[in-house]
């Protein structure tokens, strides 16, 4: 189990997390919001991979995406996000908000 939480380079601080997206919803309540993913990336800068699992969220917004892929990103680089579980919804909208961060300078 402690491996599942270190990174791979023989580092044993708890330095990956994995973070079920749906438990930020509160009843049918949809991820649309930049304030709704401000909320989910609290603290997500004390680790050096995040995985966020969407098993259950069918759809996300766009400003809840950029949020995250777009605008952490680009704030936190030291920090990986990887999404799993994604639904084609899901997938459509972070490719989006990545494609749109790399345009950044």
């Amino acid at each position: 189990m402690f491996d599942g939480f270190t990174s791979k380079d023989g580092d044993y601080g708890f330095t990956r997390t994995v973070v079920p997206v749906r438990l930020l919803r509160h009843g049918l309540e949809r991820l649309v919001s930049r304030s709704q993913a401000k909320r989910l990336l609290a603290r997500f800068d004390r680790f050096k991979v995040v995985v966020l699992d969407f098993s259950g969220v069918d759809l996300i917004g766009r400003a809840f995406a950029g949020e995250i892929f777009r605008v952490f990103v680009a704030h936190q680089p030291d920090v990986e996000i990887v999404p799993t579980n994604m639904g084609p919804d899901v997938k459509k909208m972070v490719r989006r908000s990545r494609r749109m961060g790399s345009l950044l300078p």
